[in-house]
């Protein structure tokens, strides 16, 4: 059985805000909940879900919601500058594309 990984408090904050600036966007555009769950083949219960920040619905569905609302571009944004990525990348330190595998603990 998988467990679902720990999510730290302060990223919790950042999913309820995430959901909270998703239903202004609904709001502002006069959708209710049940309109957007129609357009985006989700359910009702998803769209609150998202709305709340739950870090249990799926990436997909709340990027269904973003397109419906217009907003999907947004996404594309998420780690586009990465200030720190490029200072590594800068100066010169070798990063691989994949992590290193990690060993069975016996």
């Amino acid at each position: 059985m998988k467990t679902a990984p720990a999510i730290l408090p302060k990223n919790l904050k950042i999913l309820k805000e995430l959901g909270a600036h998703i239903q202004m966007a609904r709001l502002r555009r006069r959708l209710s909940a049940e309109q957007v769950a129609e357009r985006t083949g989700i359910g009702r219960k998803t769209v609150y879900n998202i709305e709340q920040g739950s870090p249990t619905v799926a990436i997909g569905s709340y990027l269904q919601v973003l397109f419906v609302l217009g907003l999907e571009k947004d996404l594309s944004m998420v780690a586009a500058a990465d200030p720190l990525g490029r200072k590594l990348q800068d100066a010169g330190m070798v990063t691989s594309k994949r992590a290193p595998k990690q060993t069975k603990k016996q």
